[in-house]
């Protein structure tokens, strides 16, 4: 009898997205590789536009007591599923995409006369502040939650990773090697941060958990 696919996911998923991995015959082990502590911040100006690039931004956002005067002021984001929590909350969102990349070159190419305040985590990739500072674009930075690595050591060999984050990668890697397992990567940041690790490396069609869930069921079904 053949061995069941072991699958290692390093968030936790919702029923749903677990019992499509279930049904598909897989074993399952989750757990949160990364813990994510809103932070109190102050805020005295607001410039023209917000800049999200996480939901944990949004969600920090939400507590705070100026969050009246902070949507005011229309949104850009990264992410379809960031774009949906900020639009249920009442912010205009202007424009929104995939990657951080992406944004910052709409920004820069259409927005450069404006200014922007973004709400950012501890750990973020520095491509969309420095394209902003780069192309000399007034961007206020405030801090608004932390990530913190809380790794797990798997003691069983599985066949397939799920990651949905950088930090994802760096927190599994504290206490865990990647040898032959297939990594599964919600989208091309997270898969960046495995270069120097493995070649085993797919990339979701789209980067949301589900369509990294789906990728994963796509492979062994082959």
């Amino acid at each position: 009898m053949q061995d069941p696919i072991r699958i290692v996911s390093t968030k936790k998923l919702s029923e749903r997205q677990k019992q499509q991995l279930l049904n598909a015959n897989f074993s399952v082990f989750e757990d949160d590789f990364i813990c994510i502590h809103n932070k109190d911040f102050d805020i005295d100006t607001i410039n023209d536009y917000l800049i999200f690039t996480s939901q944990n931004a949004v969600e920090s956002v939400l507590r705070n007591n100026k969050k009246a005067d902070i949507k005011t002021k229309k949104s850009f984001c990264v992410g379809e599923k960031t774009k949906a929590l900020l639009q249920q909350n009442g912010f205009e969102v202007v424009v929104y995409s995939d990657y951080a990349s992406e944004l910052a070159s709409i920004i820069c190419n259409q927005y450069s006369k404006n200014s922007f305040t973004f709400f950012s985590g501890n750990i973020r990739r520095d491509v969309l502040p420095d394209a902003l500072q780069l192309a000399q674009i007034k961007l206020d930075e405030v801090m608004v939650y932390e990530t913190v690595l809380t790794s797990h050591k798997i003691d069983f060999v599985a066949s397939g990773i799920l990651f949905f984050s950088p930090s994802g990668v760096e927190s599994y890697l504290e206490k865990n090697k990647i040898e032959d397992e297939i990594c599964f990567c919600i989208g091309n940041t997270t898969a960046e941060a495995l270069k120097y690790v493995t070649h085993n490396i797919i990339v979701a069609n789209q980067p949301t958990v589900e369509s990294n869930v789906m990728k994963c069921i796509e492979y062994y079904r082959q």
